[in-house]
């Protein structure tokens, strides 16, 4: 019967029926996908970012062409709401995984599942691997996706879910880092092999301070648990450069390849373009990691211990009142004696009898009694290292702070993360107050970076003639002006997304070209600056071409208008042994370029070994 029929009703003459339901008609729809298994598979390549290879493919699936359930979150939504998510999931698990194998792909592939539906074949005692549709070897190619269609608040399902899938042999990733619910924690708890970012994190990377301390960080938590990170939405070369710079291992996103029925053995030409030139990233941040007057203190939170008298039940009853209590400090006479984690207890008491047997009992019974506690005057650099160098459990876990050894409150790595973050946006952004551009540290870590990885660029040292005797005759505000003007149009004249641009201090800038047209693009910021600057001078000094002033003995002194020099040096890596070498260089030719006299540019081409003395 269609659903059209099953609209139809009596009705007096010349009265329209009434309507079916949107709802109603969602649900025959999904029912007839369910046993028509009217979907189809598509497949994204996941890409190696260290050498452009495809590493695997995630298998996606996309409901009947023009259907209102063609789009996957629709599909999944309007299943769940008419109770057939699980049924759904397998059936899709099997189309993915059958059409994989007569692709006859050599490389992994990545299925998606909820953990509820995992964890509810092993109670039900469904077989697994005849559910997804697997048979015989290659479960070591098949790495199961965690995914949270439902945002429900159960980790019971992902241990479960998580047993099973390892006992079997697969490989487990842990899908949409960033979204959904205590991503961290269960990162900590479940250690997966893989970790898969959201994409709000990945696009507009190199542009965002805050994005790009977000990524560093969970690289580093990586490093530490063993996992490798996949970046999701990847659609610009400039994003690209930057998570490969930061040691992230695998990426996807349009960039490479849209998800198709077959998809192509290669990645797109921009890609391949892109791992071809291997030009470093310019970072939107400063390096240096602060925080450290800051201490632990600033994360502090006020959470009321308990008493180890206190029971399970009311210990339950406490983190059922308040949801967004990730743990309690357990504290006698002051001192702490223990934590207990929100996670860990849930998934205890929630066992069948559980409650009735322990329930009354001390909430000892639950605690760890060796959790990381710190004094709130410790930097939260040191903690970060501290946290890096401990066990992942502690990662999702927090910690105790105390005050001469006595219970002051708890504190969380994300809270922690999180401050880090403020911190190195704001050292970023106010690296130099005037201009906002890097200073001398992030200034030498590119440059070291562009030596470490071999990368041939071209140093341009800027510097402004004549300048003390314009502040000397126009006063600092001007003279901040002028500094302006410079950094602008050196900005102007750079590549953003390859070309590096440093404020050394006062009036001396530093450029790093990765751009080939590193001379046409310093020639046109000599142009800019001869024509924009003369708006800085009084019209009297314009029209005589300089500025009046004295010398050092008081007498009567015309002095040039302020011009701009341009010192450039060819850096070939295997001809600095570092950046002070380097930074030695383009002092040099900045020299060269000033005695030139006059707005002029300088190009120091001789091998470095040619000029040094014998």
């Amino acid at each position: 019967m269609s659903a059209a029929q099953l609209c139809e009703k009596s009705a007096p003459t010349r009265i329209e029926p009434p309507a079916c339901s949107n709802e109603h008609m969602r649900t025959r729809e999904i029912y007839l996908i369910l046993e028509q298994e009217r979907v189809t598979p598509v497949f994204q390549p996941i890409v190696d970012l260290a050498s452009g290879d495809i590493f695997g493919y995630e298998g996606l699936i996309r409901g009947p062409a023009g259907s209102p359930l063609h789009s996957p979150g629709e599909l999944f939504q309007a299943a769940s709401r008419c109770g057939s998510l699980t049924d759904l999931e397998w059936l899709c698990c099997r189309k993915v995984l059958t059409r994989f194998m007569q692709l006859g792909l050599p490389q992994r592939l990545f299925v998606n599942i909820s953990p509820q539906t995992v964890a509810l074949a092993a109670v039900e005692g469904r077989d697994l691997l005849q559910s997804i549709g697997l048979a015989g070897n290659g479960r070591d190619r098949v790495v199961i996706e965690l995914t949270e269609h439902t945002q429900a608040r159960d980790l019971v399902s992902f241990h479960r879910a998580m047993s099973l899938i390892r006992a079997l042999g697969f490989g487990v990733a842990l899908d949409d880092l960033g979204e959904g619910f205590s991503s961290l924690r269960l990162w900590s708890e479940l250690n997966p092999g893989f970790v898969k970012i959201d994409m709000h994190f990945v696009q507009g990377v190199h542009l965002s301070a805050l994005k790009f301390q977000f990524l560093k960080s969970l690289q580093q938590i990586a490093e530490n648990c063993g996992s490798s990170l996949v970046a999701e939405g990847i659609e610009s070369v400039a994003d690209l450069n930057v998570l490969r710079d930061l040691g992230i291992r695998l990426g996807q996103g349009y960039l490479f390849q849209k998800p198709l029925e077959r998809p192509l053995a290669t990645i797109s030409d921009a890609a391949r373009q892109a791992f071809g030139t291997r030009q470093i990233s310019v970072y939107p941040e400063v390096t240096s990691l602060v925080g450290r007057a800051v201490t632990a203190e600033r994360l502090l939170l006020d959470v009321e211990p308990m008493p180890p008298q206190a029971t399970n039940q009311e210990v339950f009853e406490r983190f059922e009142a308040d949801p967004e209590l990730g743990a309690l400090p357990v504290v006698r006479d002051g001192i702490p004696k223990g934590l207990i984690s929100r996670h860990k207890f849930i998934g205890q008491y929630a066992r069948p009898y559980y409650k009735e047997l322990y329930g009354r009992r001390s909430c000892t019974t639950l605690m760890d009694h060796q959790p990381l506690i710190v004094e709130k005057d410790i930097s939260l650099h040191e903690l970060s290292q501290t946290l890096t160098g401990v066990e992942p459990r502690y990662l999702g876990e927090g910690f105790v702070i105390t005050h001469y050894g006595r219970y002051a409150g708890f504190g969380s790595a994300q809270d922690l993360i999180r401050a880090i973050t403020r911190l190195q946006v704001e050292a970023a952004r106010y690296a130099n107050p005037l201009t906002l551009l890097p200073g001398n540290v992030p200034i030498d870590g590119h440059m070291t970076r562009l030596l470490d990885a071999g990368q041939p660029f071209t140093a341009c040292y800027a510097d402004l003639n004549h300048f003390k005797s314009f502040n000397d005759a126009y006063g600092y505000r001007r003279g901040d002006e002028m500094i302006k003007l410079t950094a602008t149009l050196l900005a102007n004249a750079c590549d953003t997304g390859r070309d590096f641009l440093g404020h050394i201090g006062g009036d001396d800038f530093i450029v790093l070209f990765q751009s080939e047209d590193w001379e046409a693009r310093c020639t046109r910021a000599l142009q800019t600056f001869d024509r924009d600057a003369l708006a800085l001078f009084d019209r009297e000094d314009v029209a005589r071409n300089g500025i009046g002033g004295e010398d050092r003995l008081g007498n009567p002194q015309l002095f040039p208008l302020t011009s701009l020099a341009l010192g450039v040096i060819r850096i070939l890596p295997a001809d600095f042994p570092s950046h002070l070498e380097v930074a030695a260089a383009a002092a040099e030719a900045k020299k060269q370029a000033k005695r030139i006299g006059g707005s002029a540019l300088f190009i120091e081409r001789r091998h470095p070994a040619a000029s040094k003395p014998s």
